[in-house]
């Protein structure tokens, strides 16, 4: 099943079932606690807790905003709302200004979070749901679970949160969340390597791709066509973890090929004058953002897709939501040395100096690179990877807090397309040290 609206397109997948609005397993509501608004570019978190709507009733709740700073969101940038996506069990819960955050007196403000809660949990009743699951994705949120009573506690890592380039021991804070809540989500193995051992429900499911969207074929993309090939492109946020000395070093020395970055500016921290000098080459072009049912038709149409990471203490955490985009898309891949890219070393070519990457971009636009069965090597891996089976595995998991009665009810419908992926069978589960 595909969704769309003016700027949004999501494959859902066969929906098991389903025929009305409601959710498979109507009665469970998640309280999704995230770290920003909804809208803006979609990470592993819009990804995955619109899928898991098709399980349990979900609720995306903002964050709140000082009663001097707030203002309607629905006027953000890129903001989409989820009643218009027409996602059965999918909504977002914005406080507004009656509910401001307080930060002194602190018991003022823990009134006020309590309130914000307990509304999020009376939207959920009132939709059935007599299980609730609070979801917690950032550490900071975890108070929230001293709160609001709940029946399960999950805690979703999908990054790591020092976000130091020099390796942080594990945050006090942090560690306490892991080990209070009932269940554990890592997305890389490093992760796993350093805070799985903290709790026995830990499970390893790294990012996924939205397999139909990244295989179907797409037309070009009206500003992409006036870029000259070969397309050397990035397609994501731009932002400090990029290594921009050597994308400069490589658009010098390699004027005859175009250097294509989709996507937002984020945070760069100390790079703005390497982004500003990268801009105003002649053979760079910064296409901006695309709302994420345009980026496969990019990704596609791109002769190599870089994952152009400097590699640190921060980047060895991360496993970028666009390796299996790029991999589904089927075009050759140049990465950096990063635990997450050599892992795939198999079907990605691996560079650190800038004459490595010369090279391995050169290899990368040989004919042979884009073979068919150089394509079907990386799709077969992409394939693995789709985000319906990865959500299925987060249902079983949380249906498995729940207890018997939910593990029975879930395993009575059809799982997604089993060649999609690998299933939760051979998901990682860390156990104690």
């Amino acid at each position: 099943m595909t969704i769309t609206t003016n700027n949004i397109e999501i494959t859902l997948g066969k929906m098991e079932r389903l025929t009305s609005s409601k959710p498979l397993i109507a009665d469970v509501g998640v309280i999704g606690l995230l770290p920003e608004a909804w809208g803006g570019p979609w990470m592993a978190r819009h990804q995955l807790m619109t899928r898991l709507a098709r399980y349990f009733h979900v609720l995306w709740v903002e964050p709140p905003e000082g009663w001097r700073e707030w203002r309607p969101r629905g006027f953000a940038q890129h903001r989409h709302n989820p009643s218009e996506m027409k996602i059965p069990g999918f909504d977002w819960y914005q406080s507004g200004r009656w509910l401001p955050q307080i930060y002194r007196p602190r018991g003022i403000g823990k009134i006020f979070d309590r309130l914000r809660l307990a509304t999020a949990k009376a939207i959920l009743r009132k939709r059935g749901c007599k299980k609730i699951i609070m979801y917690v994705w950032r550490p900071e949120l975890g108070t929230a679970l001293d709160l609001l009573d709940h029946d399960v506690s999950c805690y979703q890592i999908d990054d790591e949160y020092t976000f130091s380039d020099v390796e942080q021991p594990v945050d006090l804070e942090e560690m306490q969340l892991i080990r209070r809540v009932d269940q554990v989500i890592l997305h890389s193995p490093a992760l796993m390597e350093k805070k799985g051992y903290l709790n026995t429900n830990t499970i390893l499911l790294p990012n996924g791709v939205d397999y139909a969207a990244y295989t179907r074929p797409h037309t070009e993309p009206a500003d992409l066509c006036t870029i000259p090939h070969p397309r050397i492109g990035y397609i994501g946020v731009i932002k400090k973890q990029l290594n921009f000395q050597l994308l400069i070093t490589l658009a010098q020395q390699h004027p005859q090929w175009s250097f294509v970055f989709v996507g937002p500016i984020g945070f760069l921290g100390g790079n703005g004058l390497l982004l500003q000098q990268l801009q105003t080459m002649r053979n760079v072009f910064f296409l901006g953002y695309k709302s994420v049912n345009l980026l496969p038709a990019y990704t596609q149409h791109m002769d190599v897709c870089t994952l152009c990471y400097e590699a640190n203490d921060y980047t060895k955490f991360i496993y970028p939501l666009k390796l299996h985009e790029y991999l589904a898309s089927g075009r050759p891949i140049v990465g950096a040395p990063i635990p997450s890219v050599i892992e795939f070393s198999n079907v990605i070519q691996v560079a650190e100096s800038p004459e490595e990457w010369s090279i391995a971009i050169n290899k990368a636009l040989l004919p042979a690179a884009s073979e068919s069965t150089a394509i079907k090597a990386r799709r077969d891996i992409a394939r693995q990877h789709d985000w319906n089976q990865i959500t299925r595995n987060i249902a079983e998991a949380l249906c498995c807090q729940l207890g018997d009665e939910y593990c029975g009810r879930l395993s009575s419908f059809s799982a997604p397309d089993p060649q999609i992926m690998k299933s939760s069978r051979e998901t990682t589960k860390y156990e104690t040290r």
